[in-house]
């Protein structure tokens, strides 16, 4: 599987953007999808969550400003982020995982950076 996020920019505080992270390689329909973001010397947090039936998760951070959705008909998640705010600069990253009989599968996208002005 392989993963390629898109969708980053420049915003000012209070705008929108939307995140994309396509699949290749195999279809992701049957996988856990993740968003992670990782600011300039800090860890990378998990962001948003949505499993193969549909059920989605959220940071505290981030719940009630943004909204994970998957088309598996497109083979892509996306990560729709409003009322954004500086701190939510970072770059994302989105990461899909299933568990097989050797244990969990993860594959990683290559980040797409979101830089929010104040």
């Amino acid at each position: 599987v392989q993963l390629q996020a898109s969708g980053g920019g420049l915003v000012q505080a209070g705008g929108s953007l939307r995140l994309s992270c396509a699949a290749s390689g195999s279809t992701v329909s049957s996988y856990a999808m993740n968003w992670y973001r990782q600011a300039p010397g800090k860890q990378r947090d998990l962001v948003a969550t949505i499993d193969s039936g549909g059920t989605t998760n959220y940071a505290d951070s981030v719940k009630g400003r943004f909204t994970i959705s998957r088309d598996n008909a497109e083979n892509t998640v996306y990560l729709q982020m409003n009322s954004l705010k500086p701190e939510d600069t970072a770059v994302y990253y989105c990461k899909a995982w299933t568990i097989t009989t050797w244990g969990t599968r993860d594959y990683w996208g290559q980040g797409t950076q979101v830089t929010v002005s104040s």
